[in-house]
This record gives C-alpha cells, sequence and structure tokens, in this order.
C-alpha cells in the first residue's frame, strides 16, 4: 500500500487522523460590500472555521458577451444585466489583500475559487496557499492544468459530474504531483432531496483515489451531514456561511449562520474524538458504573464451611467487584473453607484451591 495522503496548509495537517479541515463558502454572500466580508471573516472565525473562501471571476473572460449583457432583474439581482450583477459582486486586489490580511490575524486560511485564467493568477499575486476548483469547471482541463501548475494543493469539487470527469481530473492534477482534496458534491443551491447527497460516494473516492484527501461541498441547509461525511472518511467539508439567511442573495437561504456554523464545527471536533481509534477498550471513567451495574458470583443461602460448591448454592448479583460470572466453571466443585452467609460476594480466599468434587451434569440456571 502506498503512503496516506496528507495535505499541509499553514498550522494545519489533513489526514486520515485529523480533525475536519473546515471551509465556511463566503462566495458572494457579502453582497460586494468590504465591510461585510469583514464580518463575515470575523464571524467565522468565531464559529471555529479552518478557512474561508470568497469567488473570483474575470466576468468579460468568463462569460460569452450574450450572457454578460442578459437581462437580470429579479429580487437577487445587483445590476440590470447578468454581467452589471456579476461586476457588482467582484473585489479587486487591495480589497482581496486586506479580506487575506484580516483572515490571517485571526488564525484563518484565506482562499478564493479560480474560475478562469486571470483569476488564477490574480489569487497567484494575493498569495493563497490552496485553490479551490468548482464543480462547473471540473471538464476545463486547461485551467485545471494552469492552476496545478502553480504546485499548491487542490481542493477538488464533483457536482454534476461522472466518474470519468473525476478520473480525468484527479489523473491531470496527479501528474503535477500536487496535494489534492477531491471533495463529493451536488450541484444544486440548495439542494432539497437528500437521497441526491449520494454521501456513499466518499467511500467510492476513498477506495478509487487512496492517495486523495476526500471531503465533502455541501449544499443542503442543516450541519449533520457534514458530521456524517466525516464518519465516512471526510476530512474536508465546506459550506456556505452568512451573517442572515434574509440577506439579499441566491446563496443566503441555504448558508448556515454563525450559531449554525459553530454548531457544526463543534459537533465535527466532537466526532473526531469520538471515533477513537478502534481498539476496543474501557475507560477509567467506566470503572465505577462497571462496579455499580456488573455482577458478581454469590452465595445464595447462608452455607457451612466444607460445603461443596454447586449450582443450588450460587446467584449472580451487583455489584460486580467479586469473581465475574464467567469464571463460574472455576468455582463449582471446590470447597467453602469458611461459614458463607446469603448474599456474600465470593472472593478466592473462600474456597479451596482445588476443586473436591466434579460436577458434570449441564447446568441450567433458570432453574437454580
Amino acid at each position: 500500500m502506498g503512503k496516506k495522503p496528507v495535505i499541509k496548509i499553514g498550522k494545519h495537517v489533513i489526514s486520515d487522523y485529523s480533525p475536519c479541515f473546515v471551509i465556511a463558502e463566503l462566495g458572494h454572500n457579502h453582497q460586494g460590500n468590504i465591510e461585510t466580508a469583514k464580518k463575515l471573516i470575523d464571524a467565522a472565525a468565531a464559529s471555529g472555521v479552518s478557512a474561508v473562501k470568497l469567488q473570483k471571476r474575470f466576468n468579460k473572460d468568463l462569460y460569452t458577451a450574450e450572457m454578460y449583457e442578459m437581462p437580470y432583474e429579479h429580487e437577487n439581482s445587483f445590476g440590470k444585466t447578468y454581467g452589471e450583477h456579476r461586476e457588482f459582486l467582484e473585489f479587486g486586489k487591495k480589497e482581496y489583500k486586506l479580506l487575506k490580511e484580516r483572515a490571517e490575524k485571526l488564525g484563518v486560511i484565506f482562499l478564493a475559487t479560480a474560475f478562469d485564467f486571470k483569476s488564477a493568477d490574480f489569487l497567484e499575486e494575493i498569495g493563497v496557499p490552496l485553490y479551490k476548483i468548482a464543480s462547473a469547471c471540473i471538464t476545463d482541463t486547461p485551467l485545471i492544468e494552469h492552476i496545478a501548475k502553480k504546485d499548491k494543493p487542490i481542493f477538488l469539487s464533483t457536482g454534476a459530474s461522472k466518474i470519468k470527469d473525476v478520473d480525468r481530473a484527479y489523473k491531470l492534477i496527479r501528474n503535477y504531483g500536487v496535494p489534492l482534496c477531491i471533495l463529493q458534491c451536488t450541484a444544486l443551491y440548495p439542494l432539497f432531496d437528500y437521497m441526491e447527497m449520494n454521501l456513499n460516494v466518499i467511500r467510492t473516492y476513498k477506495k478509487r483515489y487512496p492517495d486523495a484527501i476526500i471531503g465533502l461541498s455541501s449544499h443542503e441547509s442543516g450541519i449533520v451531514m457534514p458530521a456524517v461525511a466525516y464518519a465516512l472518511g471526510a476530512r474536508a467539508v465546506e459550506k456556505h456561511f452568512t451573517l442572515n439567511r434574509a440577506m439579499k442573495g441566491t446563496d443566503h437561504h441555504f448558508s448556515l449562520e454563525p450559531q449554525g456554523m459553530r454548531k457544526m464545527v463543534r459537533d465535527l471536533n466532537r466526532l473526531h474524538e469520538a471515533l477513537g481509534n478502534g481498539k476496543k477498550r474501557y475507560y477509567p471513567s467506566e470503572l465505577e458504573p462497571k462496579k455499580k451495574m456488573g455482577k458478581s458470583i454469590v452465595i445464595k443461602n447462608r452455607i457451612k464451611k466444607g460445603t461443596i460448591i454447586t449450582p443450588e448454592h450460587i446467584a449472580f448479583k451487583s455489584p460486580g467487584i467479586g469473581i465475574p460470572p464467567y469464571m463460574i466453571e472455576k468455582i463449582l466443585g471446590k470447597s467453602a473453607l469458611k461459614d458463607l452467609e446469603a448474599d456474600t460476594i465470593l472472593d478466592w480466599n473462600h474456597l479451596s484451591k482445588r476443586s473436591v468434587q466434579k460436577l458434570n451434569r449441564p447446568i441450567d440456571w433458570s432453574c437454580s
């Protein structure tokens, strides 16, 4: 077997044995307002996330002229055309540097999704430590190759794709040897039908891509599914984040608010601890309950010294501080070394070292 995958980003080490790397997807929930973006980063950091993420587009390079000029007038629009809407939501280099600095001061990784060549180069100038490739770009092999050449970790979303699409992108990225996290994703915003999450793909990915970290990009509105994903082997989770679900914009209504994000991070951290190492043991904290609720071999009724212990003399009762019931065969046939009262919890000092009599008959404890 090959080496287990590890991705190192700042203070974070992502592996099969690590806590979950949680990305708060800010997207364009900042509404094109730098002060709102700052508040989002502050709230995400306070919620305990590992990273915050924006989306970067050079819109005139990304969209056809027809799509750019397409009318876009509805309640969530920030412009009369789709191009105006998109441009309103974009930040420039000054804003990106300011937001990156703010996130890093709070101990949070800052990154963004690059949707085109210029955006990837822009983010490289900003100095992001990793790149996100959106589901929409999984078949854009020229862009994937362009980003892979930058020699930084890549997080690849796989929504709206077939396994051959994931294979193609995986092989291309692997050619450049950069650390890779593959995110199971369903490209619906929001996702209502939970059957379409298909979380067992995480298991498929872990077997198919053993040298990649596997994660989840989640677009449902709750906090349970990321924990399920972690239990299935995901070690990174991306979740949309907002200050208020009622804010204007297409993504707010399925994003987590600060309280929800805080609870999700809390539950993921608890789950990391709760899964343990797989080796069965009991803990010192269990000793008192074990004594209280466990059982011991006790004398049912008073017996005299020299009595040969038979099933008729025995009962199994709590507390569990004496000889446990599974050792009954080692007790039957031995003689009592002194008078024993009813409910005496047996210990080895009460009994002869050797059996005096061999008991061959089957024992029906329900009748004893």
